[in-house]
């Protein structure tokens, strides 16, 4: 059985979080708490507030119970962390549903929607801050990792070099 495209891009983007949580994690608190105008915030805040909007797309997909992260100036990284690994395994459990139809019309707070609605959201709402942490560490002089769907292929091991 093949794998559904947005479940190879919601791990890309569950991936992609864990990688710049990793990199982050060389960071003293004083660069965790660096802001550039224009962005969400902190690097704290918009890897927190990455991590606590997968786990409000999926609650609305119906995949989590569990209570969001919440977004704070002192939450660690350790935190984020174990959250995500709630979102990895939401976004799993999602696409093992045998009846999980992405244009089945749903209701979520005061609208009607389709499911790719949220899918889609879910990778474009990480995207978006992932290169906003990305940013802040570069505008500050620091790494910044790879976090393209090409490195991500690499990372699986599914983009292979020509032997010739």
């Amino acid at each position: 059985m093949s794998t559904p495209p947005a479940l190879r891009q919601m791990r890309h983007d569950v991936w992609a979080t864990q990688r710049l949580i990793e990199r982050c994690r060389a960071l003293p608190d004083r660069q965790l708490d660096l802001v550039v105008p224009g962005t969400y915030g902190t690097i704290r805040r918009m890897l927190t507030h990455i991590v606590r909007a997968d786990e409000g797309y999926l609650q609305s997909l119906d995949m989590l119970t569990e209570p969001r992260i919440e977004e704070a100036d002192t939450t660690t990284l350790d935190e984020i962390e174990k959250h995500l690994a709630t979102v990895r395994a939401g976004v799993e459990r999602l696409f093992l549903q045998k009846d999980f139809d992405p244009d089945r019309r749903m209701r979520r707070r005061d609208v009607e929607l389709e499911p790719w609605i949220l899918i889609t959201q879910f990778s474009h709402h990480g995207s978006d801050h992932r290169s906003q942490v990305c940013t802040t560490l570069s505008v500050n002089g620091l790494e910044v990792p790879d976090l393209d769907v090409w490195a991500y292929g690499n990372a699986e091991g599914v983009i292979v070099p020509d032997a010739g």
